[in-house]
């Protein structure tokens, strides 16, 4: 059985609601789960027990949030090369903007680039806001946990 971190900045409480149910999706795929805010990570260096990690973050004003920047650079000094990375997140914004300005999509770009983690192949999930709570989105969100899953057991 894999282990999996799925570690994540909230503000309104729809990037934690992703987090559980990505959580349940990589539960389906056999593989233990754990869920975690960024902010009671304590060490970084723990990171490294996991064989893959997904991490999440609202989309702010087009950016990342503050501490998801802030923790994902503390989190260059432990060694996740190799491993799997995955990224989610909620936004509230027009779809109209490019979804590479949302937080997902940097997060992803900072994993590979920084940390050198072995990308996943669905990519960043972005999900609007007003999805998350419906059964549309928890299926999103367990279908790319659930894949998430699959991936880092082969």
């Amino acid at each position: 059985m894999k282990k999996v971190l799925i570690a994540y900045f909230s503000l309104a409480g729809m990037t934690a609601k992703m987090a559980e149910y990505i959580a349940e999706g990589v539960r389906l795929s056999g593989h233990e789960a754990v869920v975690k805010k960024i902010g009671d990570i304590k060490d970084t260096a723990e990171m490294t027990e996991y064989d893959g990690c997904i991490f999440g973050a609202p989309t702010f004003s087009l950016d990342l949030p503050k501490p998801m920047k802030t923790f994902l650079s503390t989190a260059a000094k432990v060694n996740l090369e190799g491993k799997l990375g995955g990224a989610f997140g909620a936004y509230t914004h027009d779809v109209a903007y490019r979804h590479d300005t949302h937080a997902p999509a940097i997060i992803f770009d900072i994993l590979q680039k920084e940390h050198k983690m072995e990308p996943f192949a669905l990519g960043p999930f972005n999900l609007p806001e007003t999805k998350v709570e419906t059964s549309e989105g928890m299926h999103a969100c367990h279908d790319y946990g659930k894949a998430f899953g699959e991936t880092v057991s082969s």
